[in-house]
């Protein structure tokens, strides 16, 4: 059968988020979440429609990307489609066709899950790879150690705090506390929990968004934040643990993040609250 490639409506996200949360288990490699759409939502609804890309053979969903940027895309496929020839095949032509759709001309980066038979593909089309990432994991049947700070859910009233801490954490004017209004209003809000921990003064020092893809599944922290002006005081650990105790609340069997190898101290601050290293992996790129 042929494989299509389309860009979903509004019940086609639906059915994207629900074989993305069908296609998570423990052991899998670090692939795209239904977390990483929902925190797409931030720019809009309309907005993540328009970066969703699927592959589909006689009705069925295959695999999933999002295009992080116009030249990124996240992508991943379903578990027993990790070796589909068809597949790959298909894939690596809609990645080096610009008339296709997914990406341009240039130079281009593609995540995707390790094992793929798409990986050995792009080698043999001589493509490279990027800097590493280091994926962190943490088993979730136990329960979690106390943060040791004060820990508050955040809603509609704290979205400026939220973007502030953001802002800050990052070192970028982006965040605004419409993005807090624009990601809880998508249809992929109800699996995430957003949480901040204050310091001594009721100040939010640090922010995390946790999302769940349903019980027994790994969840996935998207983003974690700490403002420059608590860094180094344990607030980036404390609130991880938070977030690691939601989602174990919300059936989640483990949780999961991702972070550059380059940034020290994010992956020192997960190993802190308990995730376990993994092997490095690196985005495949084709140069201009």
């Amino acid at each position: 059968m042929t494989i299509v490639l389309g860009t979903p409506n509004a019940d086609g996200m639906r059915e994207a988020r629900g074989v993305l949360r069908e296609w998570q288990y423990d052991g899998a490699p670090m692939q795209l979440h239904p977390g990483d759409i929902g925190w797409n939502y931030r720019f809009g609804t309309a907005e993540t429609a328009a970066v969703v890309r699927t592959w589909s053979r006689d009705g069925r969903l295959l695999a999933v990307g999002m295009l992080d940027s116009p030249t990124v895309l996240r992508i991943t496929v379903a578990p027993d489609a990790f070796r589909d020839e068809d597949l790959a095949r298909r894939l690596v032509e809609d990645l080096s066709l610009p008339e296709r759709g997914v990406l341009p001309a240039g130079a281009v980066s593609v995540e995707a899950p390790l094992g793929l038979l798409l990986h050995d593909l792009l080698t043999e089309e001589g493509w490279g790879l990027d800097e590493p990432w280091t994926p962190l994991f943490r088993d979730l049947a136990e329960a979690v150690e106390d943060p040791g700070a004060r820990i508050e859910r955040m809603g509609a009233e704290q979205a400026q705090d939220f973007a502030d801490v953001l802002r800050s954490a990052f070192n970028t004017s982006r965040p605004t506390r419409d993005y807090w209004h624009a990601m809880t209003a998508g249809p992929f809000s109800a699996d995430a929990r957003c949480l901040g921990a204050c310091d001594d003064q009721g100040n939010v020092a640090a922010v995390v968004t946790v999302w769940s893809a349903g019980p027994g599944k790994p969840g996935l922290v998207e983003p974690m934040g700490v403002h420059a002006d608590h860094r180094g005081r344990g607030y980036g650990r404390a609130i991880t643990l938070a977030g690691a105790a939601a989602l174990r609340e919300m059936g989640s069997s483990s949780v999961r993040v991702c972070t550059l190898s380059s940034n020290v101290g994010g992956v020192a601050t997960y190993r802190a609250a308990g995730f376990e290293a993994r092997p490095e992996i690196g985005d495949r790129i084709r140069k201009a």
